[in-house]
Protein backbone atom coordinates (compact mmCIF):
# COMPACT_ATOMS: atom_id res chain seq x y z
CA UNK A 1 0.00 0.00 0.00
CA UNK A 2 2.31 2.83 -1.22
CA UNK A 3 2.56 5.75 1.12
CA UNK A 4 1.96 8.17 -1.45
CA UNK A 5 -1.01 6.81 -3.00
CA UNK A 6 -3.07 6.88 0.50
CA UNK A 7 -2.05 10.38 1.34
CA UNK A 8 -3.11 11.60 -1.88
CA UNK A 9 -6.46 9.82 -1.20
CA UNK A 10 -7.31 10.73 2.07
CA UNK A 11 -6.30 14.81 0.55
CA UNK A 12 -9.22 14.87 -1.78
CA UNK A 13 -11.15 14.36 0.91
CA UNK A 14 -10.54 17.82 2.27
CA UNK A 15 -10.63 19.73 -0.89
CA UNK A 16 -12.58 22.75 -0.98
CA UNK A 17 -14.91 20.47 -3.60
CA UNK A 18 -16.44 17.34 -3.61
CA UNK A 19 -14.75 14.47 -6.31
CA UNK A 20 -16.45 12.07 -7.73
CA UNK A 21 -14.90 7.90 -6.95
CA UNK A 22 -16.79 6.15 -9.82
CA UNK A 23 -16.92 2.51 -9.22
CA UNK A 24 -15.57 0.21 -12.04
CA UNK A 25 -16.62 -3.55 -11.58
CA UNK A 26 -13.82 -4.47 -13.43
CA UNK A 27 -9.98 -4.17 -14.96
CA UNK A 28 -11.60 -3.21 -18.42
CA UNK A 29 -13.99 -0.46 -16.43
CA UNK A 30 -11.26 0.70 -14.12
CA UNK A 31 -8.68 1.66 -16.82
CA UNK A 32 -11.48 3.43 -18.56
CA UNK A 33 -12.62 5.42 -15.84
CA UNK A 34 -9.07 6.38 -15.23
CA UNK A 35 -8.57 7.30 -18.42
CA UNK A 36 -11.65 9.85 -18.55
CA UNK A 37 -9.45 11.76 -15.90
CA UNK A 38 -10.66 10.82 -12.11
CA UNK A 39 -8.48 10.83 -8.90
CA UNK A 40 -9.74 7.77 -6.96
CA UNK A 41 -11.56 4.45 -7.91
CA UNK A 42 -13.99 2.34 -5.45
CA UNK A 43 -14.95 -1.28 -6.29
CA UNK A 44 -18.66 -2.52 -6.33
CA UNK A 45 -19.53 -5.96 -4.63
CA UNK A 46 -22.85 -5.77 -6.50
CA UNK A 47 -20.95 -4.94 -9.76
CA UNK A 48 -18.53 -6.94 -9.93
CA UNK A 49 -20.94 -10.02 -8.70
CA UNK A 50 -22.33 -9.71 -11.50
CA UNK A 51 -19.68 -10.55 -13.58
CA UNK A 52 -19.66 -13.77 -11.43
CA UNK A 53 -23.17 -14.02 -12.45
CA UNK A 54 -24.31 -13.70 -8.69
CA UNK A 55 -26.41 -11.22 -6.80
CA UNK A 56 -24.79 -9.10 -4.28
CA UNK A 57 -23.78 -10.22 -1.19
CA UNK A 58 -23.02 -13.63 -2.49
CA UNK A 59 -19.06 -13.27 -3.49
CA UNK A 60 -16.68 -14.29 -0.75
CA UNK A 61 -14.06 -12.41 1.37
CA UNK A 62 -11.08 -14.22 -0.85
CA UNK A 63 -12.77 -14.02 -3.90
CA UNK A 64 -13.72 -10.36 -3.33
CA UNK A 65 -9.87 -9.79 -2.38
CA UNK A 66 -8.76 -10.84 -5.17
CA UNK A 67 -10.99 -8.44 -7.64
CA UNK A 68 -9.59 -5.94 -5.78
CA UNK A 69 -6.10 -7.07 -6.15
CA UNK A 70 -6.57 -7.07 -9.54
CA UNK A 71 -8.05 -3.67 -9.86
CA UNK A 72 -5.82 -2.28 -7.80
CA UNK A 73 -2.67 -3.07 -9.60
CA UNK A 74 -4.52 -1.94 -13.11
CA UNK A 75 -4.11 1.96 -12.70
CA UNK A 76 -2.24 4.31 -10.91
CA UNK A 77 -5.40 5.52 -8.95
CA UNK A 78 -6.02 4.81 -5.36
CA UNK A 79 -8.68 2.10 -5.21
CA UNK A 80 -11.11 2.04 -2.13
CA UNK A 81 -12.96 -1.01 -1.59
CA UNK A 82 -16.16 -1.88 -0.77
CA UNK A 83 -15.73 -4.86 1.91
CA UNK A 84 -19.45 -5.29 2.84
CA UNK A 85 -19.93 -5.50 6.50
CA UNK A 86 -16.23 -7.01 7.08
CA UNK A 87 -17.22 -10.41 6.23
CA UNK A 88 -16.88 -11.95 9.34
CA UNK A 89 -18.59 -12.79 12.52
CA UNK A 90 -16.21 -12.19 14.79
CA UNK A 91 -13.96 -8.58 15.93
CA UNK A 92 -10.91 -10.47 15.70
CA UNK A 93 -11.92 -11.27 11.99
CA UNK A 94 -12.98 -7.72 10.64
CA UNK A 95 -9.74 -6.79 11.93
CA UNK A 96 -8.04 -9.37 9.90
CA UNK A 97 -10.22 -8.15 6.81
CA UNK A 98 -9.45 -5.27 6.92
CA UNK A 99 -5.52 -6.10 7.16
CA UNK A 100 -5.91 -8.09 4.33
CA UNK A 101 -7.67 -5.46 2.56
CA UNK A 102 -4.69 -3.36 2.28
CA UNK A 103 -2.31 -6.11 1.38
CA UNK A 104 -4.82 -5.90 -1.66
CA UNK A 105 -3.42 -2.54 -2.58
CA UNK A 106 -6.81 -0.34 -1.51
CA UNK A 107 -5.86 2.71 0.43
CA UNK A 108 -9.60 2.68 1.78
CA UNK A 109 -12.43 0.22 2.14
CA UNK A 110 -15.77 0.58 3.68
CA UNK A 111 -17.44 -0.87 6.38
CA UNK A 112 -21.71 -1.33 6.83
CA UNK A 113 -23.68 -2.06 9.92
CA UNK A 114 -25.93 -4.69 7.86
CA UNK A 115 -26.55 -8.14 9.21
CA UNK A 116 -27.44 -9.76 5.78
CA UNK A 117 -30.27 -11.27 7.89
CA UNK A 118 -33.84 -10.23 6.23
CA UNK A 119 -35.53 -10.45 9.36
CA UNK A 120 -32.83 -8.13 11.46
CA UNK A 121 -31.15 -5.87 8.70
CA UNK A 122 -29.33 -3.70 11.16
CA UNK A 123 -26.88 -5.04 13.94
CA UNK A 124 -27.30 -3.28 17.05
CA UNK A 125 -25.73 0.17 17.20
CA UNK A 126 -23.60 -1.18 20.40
CA UNK A 127 -22.38 -4.23 18.20
CA UNK A 128 -22.41 -1.75 15.21
CA UNK A 129 -20.27 0.46 16.83
CA UNK A 130 -18.01 -2.57 18.33
CA UNK A 131 -17.45 -3.68 14.56
CA UNK A 132 -16.13 -0.08 13.15
CA UNK A 133 -13.66 0.18 16.41
CA UNK A 134 -12.11 -2.89 15.44
CA UNK A 135 -12.11 -2.00 11.72
CA UNK A 136 -10.56 1.66 12.58
CA UNK A 137 -7.76 -0.28 14.75
CA UNK A 138 -6.84 -2.29 12.70
CA UNK A 139 -6.36 -0.08 9.52
CA UNK A 140 -4.75 2.80 12.26
CA UNK A 141 -1.48 0.29 12.81
CA UNK A 142 -0.89 -0.24 8.91
CA UNK A 143 2.47 1.22 7.83
CA UNK A 144 0.43 3.52 5.87
CA UNK A 145 -2.75 5.46 6.09
CA UNK A 146 -5.56 4.02 4.93
CA UNK A 147 -9.12 6.14 4.53
CA UNK A 148 -11.85 3.59 6.52
CA UNK A 149 -15.50 4.77 5.57
CA UNK A 150 -18.37 3.58 8.05
CA UNK A 151 -21.53 3.18 6.28
CA UNK A 152 -25.55 3.68 8.25
CA UNK A 153 -27.65 1.17 5.72
CA UNK A 154 -30.71 2.00 7.21
CA UNK A 155 -32.13 3.64 4.17
CA UNK A 156 -30.91 0.63 2.10
CA UNK A 157 -33.29 -1.77 4.32
CA UNK A 158 -36.49 0.41 4.36
CA UNK A 159 -35.58 2.06 7.85
CA UNK A 160 -36.33 5.83 7.12
CA UNK A 161 -35.58 6.92 10.63
CA UNK A 162 -33.06 9.87 9.57
CA UNK A 163 -32.31 10.32 13.24
CA UNK A 164 -31.05 6.80 14.06
CA UNK A 165 -29.36 7.24 10.62
CA UNK A 166 -27.60 10.30 12.42
CA UNK A 167 -27.52 8.63 15.64
CA UNK A 168 -25.10 5.77 13.74
CA UNK A 169 -22.94 8.25 11.58
CA UNK A 170 -22.01 10.23 14.71
CA UNK A 171 -21.30 6.83 16.81
CA UNK A 172 -19.47 5.84 13.83
CA UNK A 173 -17.57 8.61 14.15
CA UNK A 174 -16.32 8.94 17.67
CA UNK A 175 -15.18 5.44 16.56
CA UNK A 176 -12.53 6.92 14.63
CA UNK A 177 -14.10 5.98 10.94
CA UNK A 178 -12.48 8.59 8.33
CA UNK A 179 -15.78 9.15 6.36
CA UNK A 180 -19.34 8.88 6.66
CA UNK A 181 -21.71 7.19 4.03
CA UNK A 182 -25.22 6.96 4.08
CA UNK A 183 -26.21 5.22 1.25
CA UNK A 184 -30.03 6.05 -0.13
CA UNK A 185 -30.74 9.33 0.96
CA UNK A 186 -33.16 10.89 -1.32
CA UNK A 187 -33.42 14.75 -1.07
CA UNK A 188 -31.73 17.69 -0.48
CA UNK A 189 -32.77 17.77 2.83
CA UNK A 190 -31.86 14.32 3.90
CA UNK A 191 -28.03 15.13 2.45
CA UNK A 192 -27.46 18.22 4.42
CA UNK A 193 -29.15 16.72 7.63
CA UNK A 194 -26.47 14.50 7.25
CA UNK A 195 -23.69 16.71 6.26
CA UNK A 196 -24.84 19.34 9.21
CA UNK A 197 -24.42 16.98 12.35
CA UNK A 198 -21.09 15.50 11.42
CA UNK A 199 -17.62 16.54 11.46
CA UNK A 200 -15.85 14.37 9.11
CA UNK A 201 -15.81 14.11 5.38
CA UNK A 202 -19.09 12.96 4.19
CA UNK A 203 -19.56 10.29 0.90
CA UNK A 204 -23.07 10.99 -0.78
CA UNK A 205 -24.34 8.04 -2.92
CA UNK A 206 -25.69 9.40 -6.66
CA UNK A 207 -26.84 7.29 -9.59
CA UNK A 208 -30.70 6.62 -8.06
CA UNK A 209 -33.95 7.76 -9.88
CA UNK A 210 -35.05 10.57 -8.34
CA UNK A 211 -31.76 12.21 -7.31
CA UNK A 212 -30.53 15.24 -9.44
CA UNK A 213 -28.07 16.98 -7.92
CA UNK A 214 -25.05 17.93 -9.52
CA UNK A 215 -21.27 17.81 -8.15
CA UNK A 216 -21.73 21.83 -7.33
CA UNK A 217 -24.38 21.54 -5.74
CA UNK A 218 -23.07 18.80 -3.56
CA UNK A 219 -19.94 20.83 -2.81
CA UNK A 220 -21.91 23.77 -1.93
CA UNK A 221 -23.59 21.31 0.78
CA UNK A 222 -20.63 20.26 2.09
CA UNK A 223 -20.56 17.22 0.58
CA UNK A 224 -16.61 15.82 -0.26
CA UNK A 225 -16.96 12.86 -2.15
CA UNK A 226 -19.75 11.08 -4.31
CA UNK A 227 -19.72 7.52 -5.19
CA UNK A 228 -22.44 5.53 -7.56
CA UNK A 229 -22.17 2.16 -6.10
CA UNK A 230 -23.71 -0.15 -8.39
CA UNK A 231 -25.33 2.34 -11.07
CA UNK A 232 -22.51 2.16 -13.62
CA UNK A 233 -22.58 -1.65 -13.90
CA UNK A 234 -26.53 -1.61 -14.08
CA UNK A 235 -25.98 0.98 -16.78
CA UNK A 236 -24.30 -1.38 -19.19
CA UNK A 237 -25.70 -4.54 -17.95
CA UNK A 238 -29.07 -2.25 -18.64
CA UNK A 239 -27.62 -1.38 -22.20
CA UNK A 240 -26.93 -5.05 -22.64
CA UNK A 241 -30.64 -6.07 -21.30
CA UNK A 242 -32.10 -4.24 -23.73
CA UNK A 243 -29.68 -5.30 -26.58
CA UNK A 244 -30.21 -8.47 -26.09
CA UNK A 245 -34.56 -8.28 -26.03
CA UNK A 246 -33.79 -6.39 -28.99
CA UNK A 247 -32.59 -9.28 -30.52
CA UNK A 248 -34.77 -11.97 -29.03
CA UNK A 249 -37.89 -9.94 -29.14
CA UNK A 250 -38.00 -8.07 -32.40
CA UNK A 251 -35.02 -9.93 -34.44
CA UNK A 252 -33.43 -6.33 -34.94
CA UNK A 253 -30.00 -5.20 -34.33
CA UNK A 254 -30.46 -0.95 -33.84
CA UNK A 255 -28.60 -1.32 -30.42
CA UNK A 256 -25.35 -1.34 -32.84
CA UNK A 257 -25.78 2.58 -33.85
CA UNK A 258 -25.64 3.62 -29.64
CA UNK A 259 -22.52 1.04 -29.63
CA UNK A 260 -18.99 2.62 -28.96
CA UNK A 261 -16.96 2.06 -31.76
CA UNK A 262 -14.33 -0.94 -31.81
CA UNK A 263 -11.48 1.91 -32.96
CA UNK A 264 -12.42 3.66 -30.04
CA UNK A 265 -12.14 0.89 -27.11
CA UNK A 266 -9.08 -0.22 -29.29
CA UNK A 267 -7.89 3.24 -29.15
CA UNK A 268 -9.21 3.44 -25.13
CA UNK A 269 -7.42 0.52 -23.74
CA UNK A 270 -4.40 0.53 -26.10
CA UNK A 271 -3.04 -1.46 -28.89
CA UNK A 272 -3.32 -5.13 -29.37
CA UNK A 273 -0.02 -6.83 -28.78
CA UNK A 274 2.68 -7.24 -31.95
Amino acid sequence: MPTQKSEAFRALHHAPRAFIIPNPWDIGTAKLLAGMGFQALATTSAGYAYTRGLSDYQVGRDQMLAHIKELAAATDLPVSADMESGYADTLDGIAETYRLTAQAGAVGASIEDATGRADDPIFDLAEAVDRVTAAVEAVRALPAPFTLTARAENHLHGRSDLNDTIRRLQAYQEAGADVLYAPGLRTREEIQAVVSSLDRPVNVLMGAPGLRLSVDELSEMGVKRISVGSALSRAAFGAFLRAGREMAERGTFTFGEDAVSYADMARLLGPRPS
